[in-house]
Order: C-alpha cells, then structure tokens, then sequence
C-alpha cells in the first residue's frame, strides 16, 4: 500500500482547481480520502447543496416568499429528508443518497438538523441573535461538517464500515461555526447582493447598524466604520473557535490513519488562511479581495501537506503505510 507521499502525488493530479465550485474546500480535502468515501461525500454534498440552492437562489429574487411558497418550500424540503429513512424510491437520486447514508452508517441526524436550518431559512430573514445564529449553524453548518468528520473517523473492516466511537457532532462543531463564521464575512458583498444577511441583529443594533445599512455598503464599496466593529467580533468569536478547533484535531492525533488526518488539516487550513486575510482596519470585503484565487488555493494545500509531513516524517517511510 502506498505510503503518504505516494498518495499525495497520486491525489494533488486528481485535482482541478480551477473547477472545484459547491464546497471546495470540503471536497478538495475528501479527495485525499480513498475513492469510495470521496464518491460519497460528492454524494451527500450534492443532496445539502442541491436543498441549500433551491432556498438561496429564490431568496436572491425578492427577499420575502409568500405563505404559498413558505409551504412548497418547507413541505419540499422535509419530503425529501423523510425520503433518506426508506428503503425504496422512485428517483434514481434520491436512491444513490440513501444508499450512500447506509452504506457509510451516517446517522440521519445530522440530516434532520441540516432540514430544520433549511426550513428557518425558508420562514425568517436573518437572525434576530447571535444564539439564534448558533443554533440554525448547527444544521446548516455542523451537518455538512458532521458527515465530513465521521467519513473520515469511519472504521473498516473486512470491505464493512462501523460507526467510530467518538461523538461526531461534537468533534466536528468547532471547525463548523469557525468555518462558517470565516464564510459569512468572506461572502459579506456575495451575501448582501442576493438579498442574503447571515449577520446577527443584535451584534449589528450593537454597533449601530442595519441589514440596510449591510447593504449599501456592498454595493457602494463605501465600508462604514461600525461595519469594521461587526467584523472584529466577529473575528474575535471565530478564534475561539479556531483554538477550539485545534485542539480538537490534536485529540484525534494518531487516532485516523494519515490520509483522513491530513484532509482534516486541509480544510482548517484553507479557512484559516481566509482568515489571515481579513483586515478589518483597512479591508473593502470584497468577493474578490476575500475570495483566493484557484492559484492561492493550490498553495494554501501544498502548504499544509508539507506541514504535515514535516511534522510527521515517519509517514514517508514504507513501514507507515496508509
């Protein structure tokens, strides 16, 4: 069996980073796994995205829906999560999904949650607070995270897979909303455009200003100085997160085989780097100033793979294989 630097070489020529679109970073950290758990990750990840989309881009028209379409969406929405219990359907889709959730053990509640955020986001606009935020994140944000985590603490056995013995949500959490909280602020101009606001009312009354004020401040370029507020607390809240994240991944030290380790490291990495790049003294917040480009990305991997490497070079030897 290959050893780590043969996967790396084999993995980095696997890779497109010019078109790597709905959740690159996941998906080019689960390309390091082996074939079969990456499939499912691409999988499952299509199914969130798909949901994710159909509420996001009606939003992006006109920010209020009307009771009709209030109850499409929802009823749409939990129709299709109901669907992932059975174990028969029509749609050829929905059937690769469930397949995929039984083959893989990946617990359904992290599907619920993913649908619970997904119907506040069909019936409310924003959040009134910070809390509020934390719990929609907990679907929205640790769910897609949660299946990542557990694909990778997945154990194998004899071509059969079993549960991990860690609380999977609970690992996953930190980097979840640390992501998510890096996310938000990259996509701020993205965000407010389409008629999107993930920031907190209560922070932004806070700093004295409004979902308007948000607003033309992305469209204008013109960055108000209570905005540069909001974005140093909220860098301040997303490095607790960041820490906690840290020492999360140290506790899983020697716990996964290396390959799962490292696209761990690789998705903390390129949204910490994401998060070296927010200036809130001087910074526009723009897409593009925010947003790497598929050159930085490619970096940013390289980068942490010779990290890891570096701070494990037992793992380039024959004798610790993969």
């Amino acid at each position: 069996m290959d050893n780590i630097d043969a996967i790396v070489k084999e993995t980095l020529g696997k890779i497109d980073f010019h078109h790597v679109n709905d959740h690159p970073n996941i998906l080019i950290a689960a390309r390091f796994w082996d074939d079969e758990r990456y499939k499912a990750a691409r999988t499952v990840y299509r199914f969130m995205r798909y949901i994710d989309d159909m509420i996001d881009d009606r939003k992006a028209l006109t920010t209020t829906l009307t009771c009709m379409e209030k109850k499409m969406f929802t009823d749409q929405v939990n129709s299709w999560i109901d669907c992932l219990g059975l174990d028969q359907t029509r749609d050829p889709f929905s059937g690769e999904v469930m397949a995929t959730i039984q083959r893989f053990r990946i617990p359904l509640h992290f599907f619920y949650n993913f649908a619970r955020s997904m119907v506040y986001d069909i019936s409310h606009n924003g959040f009134q607070t910070f809390n509020e935020f934390v719990d929609y994140a907990e679907g929205a944000s640790n769910g897609p995270a949660s299946v990542f985590v557990h694909l990778c603490c997945l154990e194998e056995a004899h071509g059969e897979y079993y549960l991990p013995s860690l609380n999977i949500s609970d690992v996953a959490r930190p980097c979840a909303l640390f992501s998510y909280l890096v996310h938000i602020i990259r996509d701020f101009q993205k965000d407010q455009l389409n008629n999107l606001n993930y920031f907190a009312l209560d922070i932004l009354h806070k700093h004295d200003l409004t979902p308007e004020d948000l607003r033309q401040a992305a469209v204008t370029g013109q960055i108000p100085g209570a905005y540069r507020q909001v974005v140093r607390e909220y860098l301040e809240i997303a490095d607790t997160y960041r820490q906690e994240t840290a020492n999360e991944l140290k506790s899983l030290a020697g716990r996964l085989k290396p390959r799962y380790m490292l696209s761990l490291q690789i998705i903390f990495h390129l949204y910490l780097k994401i998060f070296e790049r927010i200036d809130p003294d001087r910074g526009t917040f723009t897409t593009a100033e925010l947003n790497p480009s598929p050159e930085e990305v490619k970096i940013s991997v390289m980068e942490c793979i010779r990290e890891f490497i570096e701070g494990n070079p037992a793992l380039l030897s024959n004798e610790h294989t993969v």
